[in-house]
């Protein structure tokens, strides 16, 4: 998949954890809602100014809009975690085996 469309789903999977609709990110950022679609389809890129207010109207850093890590499939998390993991220090590794412990409950 292309950054465009990594770009595009992230954007998407943002506005819709804030419960968003289209047309209520196009306001909030003062783009029509057609726009939002296109972005969120990957097929338009947007630019900086309007990075900054989708940025702000979802309540993230703008760096955020791009970390596609989240489309990563169990095995690539797994893996990255395990690399983690093996550098950590004996103190936060018990503390991290905690949090994991009482989330997976």
């Amino acid at each position: 998949m292309n950054n465009l469309k990594l770009f595009g789903k992230r954007i998407k999977e943002l506005r819709k954890q804030k419960k968003l609709t289209q047309e209520q990110l196009g306001e909030l950022v003062g783009i029509d809602y057609k726009q939002i679609g296109n972005i969120e389809t990957g097929t338009y890129f947007t630019t900086m100014p309007t990075l900054e207010k989708i940025a702000k109207a979802l309540n993230v850093e703008i760096v955020e809009l791009f970390d596609f890590n989240h489309t990563q499939n169990k095995e690539q998390l797994l893996k990255e975690i395990s690399s983690l993991l093996i550098n950590a220090q004996e103190d936060k590794l018990r503390f991290i085996y905690r949090i994991i412990r009482d989330i997976l409950k």
